[in-house]
C-alpha cells in the first residue's frame, strides 16, 4: 500500500467491495491514491485563445442575439481539458462579454465575484450598487457578491472586455444564489468617480468600516496601473521568475482586492525570459501590451495583445518577450492563500534579456 497506487485486487476484495457497494460504502485504500496525490493532478489544460478569432465569432453572436435577451452574451472560454463544465480552470470561469452600442445587459446580482478586463471599445459603462464607472482598455473593473450590476454602452463601438468569476468555487460549495433587478438599469445615486476618491488616494473617511472583503474600489484604471509599472521599470530591478509583477489590493486591508480571486499586472521588457516557475494557483493571463512567447508544461504558445491563455495548477511556465510586453492575470490565489492550500517553486537561475 502507497499513496502512489491502490492494493492488488483479489476475488475476495471485489466480493466485498460488491457487497459494501449496496450500503453506499468504498474503501479507502482501493481509491486514496486518486484523492489524494502526492502533486497536483488536473484534467485542466494549457491552451490560448486568439482575440481577433475570437472577436469574429462574438461579433456574429451580436446579430443573433441582444444583450438583453442574453442576459450576458458571452462565449464561454471552455478549457479544452473540462469541456462541458464552464470551466477555465478547475475552480474559475471566462468569457468574452459583448455589449454593442445603444445596448444594455440588464441589472442583476448573483453569489458570484466577478471581474471585468476591457479589451475593446472605449466608452461603456458598468453600475455597481449605484455608481456607475466608465470603461477603458485595460481597466479592471469588480463587481461584488450580491451587488446589482449592469452595463451599458453608449459610445458608438462595440465594447468587449474578458469576465473572470468564481462560478465553480462558488457551485463547489453549493452556495449559488441570484436574482434580477426588475429593470434594466439600476438608479444611479453616487457620481462616477466617488469610490476611487473615497478610498482610492491612501485615504479612507474617517469612520469607514469595512464590512466586506471586497475592495470598495471597484475600477482600477489601466493608465495609472502603467504608469506605476512605467516609474518601477526606471529602478531596473528585474524579479527572474516575474519581470516586474505588482498585484491589485483592497486599500482598506491591503489583502487581495478580492476575496476569491487574486489580480496581477505584470511587465516583462523587451528581450526577457524568466526563470522556470510554476505554483498552485491554475492561471488566466491576457497580454495587454507586446508580443511574447509563454511554454507552459513543455508546449509553446505565441501571443499577442488581448490574446487570452491559461496556465494549469504546478505546471512549469516560462514567459518570453519579444516586445516590451504587459500581462494581466487572475487566479484563485487568494482562496487558496486563506485557505492555507498555496504553494509556488520558484527556479533558482535568473531570467535574463537574449
Amino acid at each position: 500500500m502507497s499513496l502512489e497506487k491502490a492494493p492488488e485486487e483479489t476475488p475476495e476484495h471485489t466480493a466485498y467491495y460488491a457487497k459494501i457497494d449496496k450500503k453506499a460504502l468504498t474503501p479507502l485504500w482501493a481509491v486514496m491514491s486518486e484523492i489524494i496525490t502526492p502533486v497536483p493532478r488536473s484534467q485542466c489544460r494549457a491552451h490560448l485563445w486568439h482575440f481577433d478569432e475570437v472577436r469574429t465569432y462574438l461579433m456574429e453572436a451580436g446579430d443573433l442575439i441582444s444583450a438583453k435577451e442574453a442576459e450576458r452574451r458571452v462565449l464561454v472560454m471552455e478549457n479544452p481539458g473540462l469541456r462541458g463544465t464552464s470551466k477555465i480552470t478547475t475552480s474559475l470561469y471566462a468569457g468574452l462579454q459583448l455589449v454593442l452600442p445603444g445596448e444594455v445587459a440588464p441589472a442583476h446580482r448573483h453569489s458570484q465575484s466577478a471581474l471585468r478586463f476591457v479589451l475593446d471599445g472605449s466608452g461603456g459603462h458598468t453600475a455597481v450598487n449605484g455608481e456607475r464607472t466608465i470603461m477603458e482598455y485595460g481597466d479592471f473593473v469588480i463587481t461584488p457578491p450580491m451587488a446589482w450590476h449592469d452595463h451599458g454602452n453608449d459610445s458608438e463601438e462595440a465594447m468587449i472586455w474578458l469576465d473572470g468569476l468564481d462560478i465553480p468555487l462558488v457551485g463547489f460549495f453549493d452556495a449559488s444564489f441570484a436574482e434580477s433587478y426588475g429593470d434594466d438599469e439600476q438608479p444611479i445615486d453616487r457620481r462616477t468617480g466617488d469610490s476611487m476618491a473615497r478610498f482610492g488616494a491612501n485615504m479612507l473617511p474617517v469612520d469607514f468600516e469595512s464590512s466586506t472583503m471586497v475592495s470598495p474600489i471597484f475600477n482600477y484604471p489601466y493608465v495609472r496601473s502603467r504608469e506605476a509599472l512605467e516609474q518601477m521599470k526606471a529602478q531596473n530591478e528585474w524579479d527572474p521568475c516575474h519581470g516586474l509583477k505588482l498585484r491589485y489590493v483592497n486599500p482598506t486591508d491591503g489583502g487581495f482586492a478580492m476575496p476569491t480571486m487574486a489580480q496581477h499586472l505584470q511587465l516583462l521588457p523587451a528581450g526577457f525570459t524568466t526563470a522556470p516557475y510554476r505554483s498552485t494557483d491554475g492561471t488566466v493571463f491576457v497580454a495587454v501590451e507586446g508580443t511574447g512567447r509563454s511554454t507552459i508544461d513543455g508546449r509553446e504558445f505565441v501571443w499577442g495583445p488581448k490574446d487570452v491563455f491559461v496556465a494549469p495548477s504546478w505546471k512549469p511556465v516560462i514567459h518570453h518577450a519579444d516586445q516590451e510586453a504587459v500581462l494581466f492575470s487572475y487566479s484563485d490565489r487568494a482562496a487558496q492563500q486563506k485557505l492555507g492550500l498555496w504553494r509556488e517553486q520558484r527556479d533558482n537561475a535568473k531570467g535574463a534579456k537574449t
